[in-house]
């Protein structure tokens, strides 16, 4: 057995020792006690003291979190690259044969007649939670945290979800963390997917058995920006109304497409979300990850070169509906973005200051003080008298 070999099987066995272990789930009572008040902060808007106090008891605190998260972990060697790599790879492959064994069966019910369209599609996003988890298991090629409020999982409520887009391997996330993250009371979900996906017949075959909702969209690569057809845009509003009408809650990325740059924040998020909200009368709920892109980076000069095995996904406490496009998106980009970019919360009193909205108000009061501000200065030099006035009253008798 030569040295490379016995090295490839020593690290193996290494992740598989540290691997195989379910998710952490990070969950405690503790956290509500940590987080200040932000009515201290608003205590003349009775409105906003409602909302502070409703999120006060959920919130979970970034110095919580950095106390209970294990320390910064140094980037993989060329050996446990090469390791976290071959992992990887055997899930992805091992995805592509399980699929279509899985859901054979329920196609050939739905076929039959025996179940509907609604419970195919219901029972084939449960084969592919099934087997994004257990084959995520088999081969331990990342390390998982998920950080969630017990009120999420007890009591979920109807949302239109919305998540960061950081690597192609998210969707498998999403799916094998789904329990982890939404709780066993969860309802069913459909994910907005772009249609050039179908061009894989193993991610064709699952989008489609599960009814995800397609996005036409030319592919510009990542990073660059969204050419949308306008005709696909209108089927996805009426397919997501017949999802929602079939008890589906709604998965979209804002982004659009995988960002190439999560390190620096958010692309341009879209209002789409906002608009599926506001038509479906469902309050928003965020998601974010971090660390996917360091196993396959969106950036294709980068692609399967993996520096880290660490991810972590976030889900915010509350849901909330949002005024306008411009609220959602500036909110979703500061504490997301943040998420993305770090791995950690914004400042305690900032998070919760962003998820109660007021420091959204506070925003628009800003823009209106400086607003105000620049009309009276236009105001001043409009009634201030031309130098030629000036002149002509001086030389005047």
């Amino acid at each position: 057995m030569n040295g490379k070999f016995r090295g490839l099987l020593l690290g193996t066995a290494f992740l598989c020792s540290h691997g195989f272990s379910p998710p952490r789930v990070m969950s405690s009572p503790a956290y509500k006690q940590h987080v200040p008040s932000a009515a201290k902060l608003v205590s003349s808007s009775a409105k906003q003291t409602r909302n502070t106090n409703l999120y006060s008891s959920a919130a979970v605190s970034v110095t919580e979190l950095q106390a209970v998260s294990p320390p910064e972990r140094k980037l993989l060697n060329k050996l446990q690259s090469a390791v976290v790599r071959t992992l990887m790879v055997a899930f992805i492959m091992s995805m592509c044969v399980a699929l279509p064994v899985t859901l054979f069966p329920v196609w050939v019910l739905y076929r039959l007649n025996i179940i509907n369209r609604v419970q195919k599609e219901m029972i084939s996003l449960r084969v592919g939670q099934f087997c994004s988890r257990w084959l995520m298991r088999l081969f331990p090629f990342a390390r998982k945290k998920v950080i969630v409020e017990p009120e999420t999982l007890t009591n979920p409520q109807p949302a239109i979800w919305v998540c960061n887009h950081i690597s192609m391997l998210d969707l498998f996330f999403v799916l094998a963390l789904d329990k982890k993250m939404r709780g066993k009371n969860r309802r069913p979900i459909k994910c907005l997917y772009w249609k050039g996906l179908e061009s894989n017949p193993i991610t064709c075959l699952l989008c489609k058995m599960a009814g995800f909702i397609p996005v036409d969209m030319s592919d510009n690569g990542n990073g660059n920006a969204n050419e949308y057809d306008p005709k696909s845009f209108k089927q996805m509003l009426r397919a997501t109304k017949n999802a929602i009408k079939d008890g589906f809650d709604i998965a979209i990325l804002p982004e659009g497409q995988p960002n190439p740059t999560p390190e620096n924040g958010l692309q341009p998020v879209f209002s789409g979300a906002f608009t599926l909200a506001k038509m479906s009368r469902r309050p928003i709920q965020m998601i974010a990850l971090h660390g996917l892109h360091k196993m396959w980076h969106p950036d294709e000069n980068i692609g399967m070169v993996c520096t880290a095995r660490d991810m972590a996904a976030r889900v915010y406490p509350g849901s909330r509906v949002y005024k306008d496009a411009e609220e959602f998106s500036s909110t979703f980009s500061a504490v997301v973005g943040h998420f993305g970019a770090h791995g950690t919360d914004l400042d305690d009193t900032e998070l919760q200051l962003w998820l109660d909205g007021t420091m959204w108000e506070t925003e628009l009061s800003r823009r209106a003080a400086t607003r105000m501000t620049a009309e009276d200065v236009v105001d001043d030099e409009e009634s201030k008298p031309s130098k030629v006035e000036e002149g002509a009253r001086s030389t005047s008798p």
